[in-house]
């Protein structure tokens, strides 16, 4: 959330940003407009509640003196007073709430190091990592959501018949690796410095907007719905889409201290989003999914050293491929591209070769975001009211917030499953992941259960 008084100050910059990142539905010269009005009683109703006092002290004075007609003519005119320094109060708490939910609807300003573009094709790739060394892959890779039935460990038609279409079983082997991946993240961030946090999986509509959620990405979200009867009239939930949500508002409305920083959270969690992707090859299998894991690596700082920070909270998540030895690419977000909260975004995209799709690299397959690593600066710890005092004698201050996926683990189920493909249609288990596995070196699959697993005339 932008301050009223920024806005006020630097209207062109906050109309550069609304331009440069493509938001639609804000008229920014309307709230400039509220602003203007709303001081403009501000100041009214100061100088109606001064002569309100002024009126008021002359009226004892007047009783005194025995001019009880210029007494109640004071009285009288203390009385207009109140009635309009009340209207005018009243039109201004209205305005208040205008502007504050105004405000909720401009973007974060792009930090100046951001690439000026309109779309994914003007982000800005620094570098791949990975692909000097390439094992040997299967003639044909085949996709994950074909293998993955074929070897039984994943079932997307008994995860529509239970949930409906974007929900999935994953079973057997691929059950046990996919929990192998989450604790492997969370064993790495550990190390990292990070401290765990299990939070709870719905979360207020405040939670929401204190993130950047609400209001622009209600209709991505999941609203958890009420009953009717008297005792929950007043819940107020929501599916949490990332476990930034909670983990960030763990300290809304607080005042940390300069010794409590930098705070580093880690959180696995299931995430709940609508959106699905476009039709085909993208919403086919385990890539754009309803449900789904994720570890997401949560910072609170000073701001002076949030950039410093964001770099090193890359380095953090990318570990996590670099054990892995899968093949990946790091993009810098143009402001078209980066989102409605953050002030500077990385990309992280993992490769995986099964499907050969336009934007592949060279060497075929395509690129699946694993992570998105970005600093909000103060926009979140505005919104959600987080400050720190540097010193217990000064004023406290608004800290800037980090995250990042360590990492969205659907994804890099499917960039294993295709990237450690053999040639027999089994899967080599990364080594790093073995130990969580039970030793556990190769997925063979397992049998089908039930009579549609019988082949024709069995």
């Amino acid at each position: 959330m932008l301050s009223r008084q920024f806005v006020r100050e630097n209207p062109e910059t906050v109309r550069d940003a609304i331009e440069r990142k493509g938001v639609t539905g804000v008229d920014l010269d309307a709230i400039l407009e509220i602003d203007e009005e709303w001081r403009e009683l501000k100041a009214r109703g100061d100088g109606l509640r001064q002569e309100r006092n002024e009126v008021s002290k002359k009226i004892g004075k007047l009783k005194q003196e025995g001019q009880e007609d210029e007494a109640q003519a004071a009285i009288d005119r203390s009385q207009e007073l109140k009635d309009q320094l009340q209207e005018v109060e009243d039109r201004a708490d209205e305005l208040e709430s205008d502007l504050e939910d105004a405000l909720l609807e401009l973007p974060n300003i792009p930090h100046d190091s951001v690439p000026t573009g309109e779309g994914e094709a003007d982000n800005v790739e620094r570098y791949r990592r990975g692909f000097d060394d390439l094992r040997e892959l299967p003639g044909e890779v085949i996709p994950h959501y074909d293998l993955g039935e074929e070897l039984d460990v994943l079932d997307f038609e008994r995860g529509a018949k239970v949930s409906g279409g974007g929900y999935q079983f994953v079973k057997g082997a691929g059950a046990r690796l996919e929990h192998a991946l989450i604790q492997f993240m969370l064993s790495i961030h550990r190390e990292q410095g990070y401290s765990d946090v299990l939070p709870p999986i719905p979360v207020n509509s405040a939670s929401m907007r204190g993130t950047g959620q609400l209001p622009k990405f209600d209709e991505d979200a999941y609203r958890v719905e009420a009953r009717q009867d008297d005792e929950y009239d007043d819940d107020d939930l929501w599916l949490l889409p990332t476990a930034e949500v909670p983990v960030t508002n763990m300290y809304r409305d607080e005042i940390l201290l300069d010794d409590d920083l930098p705070i580093k959270h880690q959180a696995f969690s299931p995430n709940f989003r609508r959106e699905a992707g476009e039709h085909g090859t993208e919403t086919r299998g385990y890539v754009r999914v309803h449900q789904f894991h994720k570890v997401e690596l949560v910072n609170f700082v000073r701001p002076e050293h949030s950039y410093d920070r964001l770099e090193a909270l890359l380095g953090e998540a990318e570990a996590v491929l670099d054990e892995l030895g899968l093949p990946y690419r790091v993009l810098e977000m143009c402001t078209g591209d980066m989102g409605f909260t953050q002030a500077k975004k990385y990309d992280i995209e993992v490769w995986a070769p099964g499907d050969d799709m336009d934007d592949g690299p060279e060497v075929g397959g395509r690129w699946l975001e694993v992570s998105s690593v970005s600093n909000f600066e103060e926009f979140q710890a505005r919104r959600a009211g987080i400050h720190y005092r540097p010193e217990p004698h000064e004023s406290a201050q608004y800290l800037h917030t980090l995250n990042g996926s360590g990492l969205a683990v659907p994804r890099v189920m499917v960039a294993i499953m295709e990237y450690y493909q053999n040639e027999d249609g089994t899967i080599t288990v990364p080594e790093p992941l073995r130990p969580y596995m039970g030793g556990q070196e190769v997925i063979e699959g397992s049998e089908p259960v039930g009579e549609s697993a019988l082949g024709e005339g069995e």
